[in-house]
C-alpha cells in the first residue's frame, strides 16, 4: 500500500467515491425528513427502500448473494455519514445491516445464506437480531427464551425486548427475518445458547409491542417480540446447538466499530452547528467565539473527535487487514467514541443556549440520540470489564 497518499478515512477511491455519494444522498434524501420522523417515532420504510438503490443493505455481503462486498472501513464511513443527520434511521440501518446480514453471512450454512442473503442485500427483506430480553441484557447466559427439538423441528418460547427493526410499522408488522438466540439446554453447568433464523409468519411469532416514548433514536422501532410454541423446521438452527458464543464473536466487532461510527457522525454534526453559530453569534458585541468558555467547548470538542476518528477508522482497518486484538479495541473505540458524541453535543446545546434547546437546530435530537450508543451493543461498563481482563490477560 502507498502509505504517502494514504487516507485513513478513506483508504481507497472506491472509499471516497462511496463518502461522497452518501454525503449528497444524506443532503438531499436523509435530512429534509430527519425532525418530521424523529417527531412521529417512525421509521422511514420509503427513505430505506431509497438505501437499497445505493446497494448499500448488504454492505458486506459477498457479491455472489447480492451485496455490494465491502468492509469494515466502508461500514464506519456510512454509518458516520448516515448519523451526521438521522442517528435513528442509522439504528434502523444497523440492526439490518450489521445485527443480521452481516451475521448471517459470517455464521450462516450456504444453504441458509442462498436463501435469505439476496433479498436482504436487495432491500426486499428487513432483518433484525433478538437477544435482549426484559430481565436479561448485558448477562446473555441468562436469557430464558428457550428452544426445544422435537422431531424434525424446534419449538421456541419467550419473550424478546428493545428489537430495533422488530416492526416495521405501527401495526406491529413484524420484520422479515430475526437473527435469534435461545436457550437449548446446559452443558458443564453452564448455558447452551443456540442461533436460529425466524420468518415472519411462522405460527406463534408476534409483536407484543412497538416502545414509544424513547429518549432517542425514535426514528428506528423497537420492538418486544413474543414466542409462544413457535415452531420452525430444525434447518433453521445456525451451526450447531451451542455455538452462539462464537456467531456473536465473529459479529462483534464490525458490530461495534459501526456504533462507534454512528458516534462520530453525531460529534461531527454537532461541531459543525457549534462552531458555525459561536461565530455568527453576537454577546456583548463580540461574537460568542471570542470568549475563552466558548473556545474551550470548541476546541475540546475538535480534538476529541478527531482523536476518536483516528482510532475507530484504525480499528475499522484493522479488521480489514485481518490482525490481531481488535477484540480488545472494538471495545475501546465504542467506549471512547459513545461518550465522546454524548459530551460534545451537550457543549453543542450548552453553546447554542435557548436555541440549543428546541429541534429546529438539531443538537437536541443529536444529544438524546447519542445516549443510546452508551447503553446497546454493549453498555460503557461492559466494555470496561474486558479492556480491564483482555489487558490482564495479555499481560500489557
Amino acid at each position: 500500500m502507498d502509505y504517502k497518499n494514504f487516507d485513513l478515512l478513506n483508504p481507497t477511491e472506491t472509499h471516497q467515491m462511496l463518502r461522497d455519494s452518501l454525503k449528497d444522498f444524506v443532503q438531499k434524501e436523509v435530512e429534509p425528513q430527519a425532525h418530521e420522523f424523529d417527531k412521529k417515532e417512525n421509521f422511514n420504510l420509503s427513505l430505506y427502500k431509497k438505501v437499497r438503490e445505493l446497494g448499500l443493505l448488504g454492505l458486506t455481503v459477498p457479491e455472489s448473494y447480492g451485496g455490494a462486498g465491502l468492509d469494515a472501513s466502508a461500514v464506519c464511513l456510512v454509518h458516520e455519514e448516515l448519523s451526521a443527520s438521522d442517528p435513528g434511521f442509522a439504528l434502523a440501518y444497523l440492526a439490518h445491516s450489521l445485527l443480521c446480514v452481516n451475521n448471517l453471512a459470517v455464521n450462516g450454512s450456504e444453504a441458509q445464506k442462498q436463501k435469505y442473503l439476496p433479498k436482504l442485500s436487495s432491500g426486499e427483506h428487513i432483518g433484525s437480531m433478538a437477544m435482549s430480553e426484559p430481565d436479561y441484557g448485558t448477562d446473555v447466559l441468562g436469557m430464558k427464551t428457550t428452544a426445544v427439538k422435537k422431531g424434525d423441528k424446534y419449538v421456541i418460547n419467550g419473550r424478546k425486548m428493545w428489537i430495533t427493526n422488530g416492526t416495521i410499522d405501527e401495526n406491529k408488522t413484524p420484520c422479515d427475518m430475526v437473527w435469534l438466540y435461545a436457550k437449548t439446554g446446559e452443558k458443564n453447568g453452564r448455558a447452551q445458547i443456540s442461533t436460529f433464523i425466524i420468518e415472519k409468519n411462522d405460527p406463534g411469532f408476534y409483536v407484543g409491542q412497538k416502545i414509544t416514548d424513547k429518549l432517542g433514536m425514535r426514528a428506528s422501532n423497537t420492538a418486544e417480540l413474543v414466542f409462544e410454541n413457535c415452531e420452525i423446521p430444525a434447518d433453521r438452527l445456525v451451526g450447531a446447538e451451542g455455538d452462539s458464543v462464537h456467531h456473536m464473536m465473529r459479529n462483534l466487532e464490525i458490530e461495534r466499530v459501526g456504533l462507534a461510527a454512528m458516534s462520530l457522525g453525531i460529534a461531527r454534526r454537532s461541531l459543525e452547528i457549534m462552531n458555525k453559530y459561536a461565530a455568527d453569534r453576537h454577546s456583548f458585541g463580540k461574537p460568542l467565539n471570542f470568549y475563552g468558555q466558548i473556545q474551550k467547548y470548541i476546541a475540546d470538542s475538535y480534538a476529541e473527535y478527531k482523536a476518536a476518528s483516528a482510532y475507530v477508522y484504525d480499528t475499522a482497518r484493522k479488521i480489514d487487514l485481518n490482525k490481531e486484538g481488535n477484540r480488545l479495541d472494538s471495545d475501546g473505540v465504542k467506549l471512547v467514541a459513545t461518550t465522546m458524541a454524548k459530551n460534545v453535543s451537550d457543549r453543542a446545546i450548552q453553546v447554542l443556549g435557548g436555541f440549543g434547546y428546541v429541534a429546529e437546530y438539531v443538537v437536541e435530537r443529536l444529544w438524546r440520540d447519542s445516549k443510546l450508543l452508551e447503553i446497546g451493543g454493549g453498555t460503557i461498563e461492559a466494555h470496561q470489564k474486558n479492556i480491564t481482563r483482555d489487558l490482564a490477560k495479555a499481560g500489557f
